[in-house]
């Protein structure tokens, strides 16, 4: 099993979420708020303070979704194609391996329970 955990703009959050429902297998999405920046620090100013930068911070989106492992360079590759501007900043996409699932409801494990 895999974790996708992608980071993107959220202006393209819908889009991106309607071609991963769209794809055979994918049994749930979580998306999550997220601020924060990268290597442009989206044009921070350098500040003594780390309070002082947390407002300066760049609103982005989490996307998470779990997925067995054939499904996972498909999901990539679409969540790639759908969140690209060309623009700087357009996000990351990380690839986690999953060591257990569980179910908590009926107590199935492994990718049943994805």
């Amino acid at each position: 099993m895999k974790k996708i955990e992608a980071f993107i703009k959220a202006h393209r959050l819908d889009e991106v979420v309607r071609v991963l429902c769209g794809i055979d297998g994918v049994t749930g999405i979580t998306v999550t708020d997220a601020h924060g920046f990268g290597r442009g620090r989206g044009g921070m100013e350098t500040h003594p303070k780390m309070t002082e930068m947390t407002g300066k911070f760049l609103q982005t989106v989490r996307i998470e979704v779990f997925c067995r492992d054939e499904l996972a360079e498909e999901l990539v590759g679409n969540i790639e194609k759908t969140a690209h501007t060309g623009l700087q900043g357009d996000g990351k996409i990380y690839v986690i391996p999953v060591e257990q699932a569980v179910r908590i409801s009926t107590g199935e494990r492994g990718e049943v329970a994805v």
